[in-house]
């Protein structure tokens, strides 16, 4: 993701894409419920990179503060 928040990089993805020379279609909603079978898939996809961000600054906040010594 390099330093790009998690819900930014997935919703740079979501958008309805056609390729020009192959014609293929990049439908994230089509690839839900044809491949995956579920139409939500998309939204819960959402929910958990929110749960992830929020559970890992949960995690960053209880650790410790670093401590460098002015060597």
């Amino acid at each position: 993701m390099h330093g790009r928040p998690a819900l930014k990089w997935i919703m740079e993805r979501q958008p309805i894409k056609k390729d020009k020379a192959s014609g293929i279609v990049n439908d994230s909603n089509r690839y839900a419920i044809e491949t995956v079978g579920d139409a939500a898939y998309p939204f819960k996809l959402l929910l958990r990179i929110v749960r992830v961000s929020m559970e890992t600054l949960r995690i960053v906040e209880s650790l410790p503060k670093l401590e460098l010594d002015d060597d």
